[in-house]
């Protein structure tokens, strides 16, 4: 299939907003949504969309979000603004322009959270949920190692320097990653600027995390997940997550009895849903939400 096409939308508060769009409009399946991580852009799903979307059988719409500040979206000359709430009203904003619900939704840890939260407030708009190493529960562990390097990281001099930089950071929880894996992340996660290498990101979203006290358990959030009870989901878990436990999954489990699980082995947080494995099993569960 043809390559992704680029829509630019308003955010409520006009600032501009992209969305990779894949497959169709008028494709008669239900459409997917993808949400990513807190510093990364709808293009870590390129490989599942064009999957999802060239599907033979049932071809479908698949939408990919760039949050503000993030990707080829615009970033928010306030930093404050880089916060949920805001990311919602975004999220809604995109979808309500793009005519793209009710749809089944992939979020990726933040975008895991978004999904959970907008369960509460529009929940005809999820036909069905992934949550890719995201749950109620979030470990402060996982947060703190994230924190260590949003904007922080090195300066890479080419991309072959970041796939060196993302591997010293990153091969403890994704030990089996090859060279190409990692030159393939440092072209999704850095990109060029001004004639040099820069995070895909605005760096001011560190701020986002200064204010977590990492010596106290976040808040739960049970009552969010619980508002998806009326969906099909599916949770996925890095085998190496310190963000998602093996415990948390279970409780799930336990609230959730027809809940699908997936563990990805040798990755951590967030599983990279680009395996031929991991992409059949959620076509497989985005497929039976229509049977």
């Amino acid at each position: 299939m043809n390559g992704p096409t680029s829509h630019f939308i308003s955010a409520p508060d006009g600032l501009r907003l992209h969305a990779r769009e894949y497959g169709l409009r008028s494709a008669s399946a239900l459409p997917v949504v993808c949400l990513p991580g807190l510093a990364r852009s709808g293009n870590d799903f390129d490989t599942l969309a064009r999957t999802l979307a060239g599907d033979a059988a049932r071809p479908r719409r698949v939408v990919a979000l760039d949050y503000r500040g993030r990707g080829l979206s615009a970033y928010d000359p306030d930093p404050a603004n880089y916060n949920l709430q805001v990311e919602i009203a975004d999220v809604l904003a995109a979808l309500t322009a793009l005519d793209c619900a009710p749809a089944i939704f992939i979020g990726t840890s933040r975008g895991g959270i978004l999904t959970m939260l907008m369960a509460a407030v529009r929940p005809g708009m999820i036909a069905g949920v992934v949550l890719n190493d995201i749950g109620p529960v979030i470990e402060p562990k996982g947060l703190m190692r994230i924190k260590g390097y949003v904007g922080k990281l090195p300066q890479p001099r080419s991309y072959e320097d970041g796939a060196d930089i993302l591997r010293r950071l990153f091969s403890a929880q994704f030990p089996r990653l090859t060279a190409e894996d990692w030159l393939a992340s440092a072209q999704r996660a850095f990109k060029e600027a001004d004639g040099r290498l820069v995070p895909d990101y605005d760096v001011a979203l560190a701020k986002t995390l200064e204010g977590v006290d990492f010596e106290k358990p976040l808040p739960p959030l049970w009552a969010q997940f619980d508002a998806l009870a009326h969906v099909p989901m599916m949770v996925i878990r890095g085998e190496n997550s310190d963000l998602l436990t093996a415990d948390t999954v279970e409780a799930m489990k336990t609230r959730r009895t027809t809940l699908e699980t997936l563990v990805v082995p040798d990755q951590g947080h967030a599983p990279l849903l680009a395996e031929a494995a991991t992409i059949a099993r959620i076509a497989d569960f985005v497929a039976r939400i229509e049977d």
